[in-house]
């Protein structure tokens, strides 16, 4: 999808078209587009629109303001809403969903050999960036902190999402938790987060894309080495940070 009408109605379901406008949309500008662009794109009337984009709501294929159901505010790895992250490509500017959704975005958007992944630390405001690409995890010392288990994300996504982010230390993931009052999660190296988000999101831009079902979500967590029951898992010992 390039942005401008097609010729002749899209062959794909109404759903799937509505999809697909939305994370093309995103990837090309670093917005989420609005339902009078959707109409256009999808040959759909605005009342359409609307209609798939609660049916993709309700499949969790994008997350719209409970306020506003013509706003998208996320469509996962993308974000129209600031949570902590600045994804910066080589042309465009995104908002990252969170640490695991903005070290996702090279993976996802092929044309972007590398991005800018830029934020604070939440705990003592210090700044952070690290240019993130497909090839190898980028260097640093700092910790991804998940602050909601797996099982609990959608029971408030945007929240979820506001609460995966990047530390300098345990210390600062220590320090923000005793002053915030939460409960440790799980914590992970630059290198774990690196790999989870590298195959998350692959086909999310392909016609057919289907989300994970829990069992596949399971396994792919396992694959790189996520365990305990945050993640649905089972217990392996002390081996990794968590």
């Amino acid at each position: 999808m390039n942005g401008t009408r097609p010729e002749a109605p899209d062959p794909l379901p109404a759903t799937e078209r509505v999809r697909l406008a939305v994370y093309h949309g995103f990837a090309r500008t670093g917005r989420a587009p609005g339902v009078p662009e959707l109409a256009a794109l999808t040959f759909l009337t605005p009342g359409g629109v609307r209609r798939e984009l609660r049916t993709l709501h309700g499949s969790r294929d994008v997350v719209l303001d409970p306020r506003d159901g013509d706003r998208i505010v996320m469509a996962h790895p993308f974000a129209s809403v600031p949570l902590g992250f600045s994804i910066m490509g080589t042309r465009t500017l995104w908002w990252g969903g969170c640490a695991w959704d903005s070290f996702a975005v090279p993976h996802l958007l092929r044309d972007e050999p590398d991005v800018l992944v830029a934020t604070r630390c939440p705990a003592c405001d210090t700044p952070h960036a690290w240019v993130v690409g497909r090839q190898a995890p980028p260097p640093g010392d700092q910790v991804a902190h998940f602050l909601v288990p797996m099982h609990r994300v959608w029971d408030d996504v945007v929240r979820t999402c506001g609460n995966q982010r990047l530390f300098c230390s345990t210390d600062c993931v220590g320090s923000w938790l005793r002053r915030t009052g939460q409960e440790r999660g799980y914590v992970m190296d630059l290198e774990t987060l690196w790999r989870f988000a590298a195959d998350w999101y692959t086909g999310r831009l392909d016609a057919g894309y289907t989300r994970r079902d829990p069992a596949a979500a399971g396994e792919y967590f396992a694959r790189i080495g996520l365990h305990g029951s945050f993640w649905g898992l089972p217990d392996r010992g002390t081996g990794s940070p968590r």
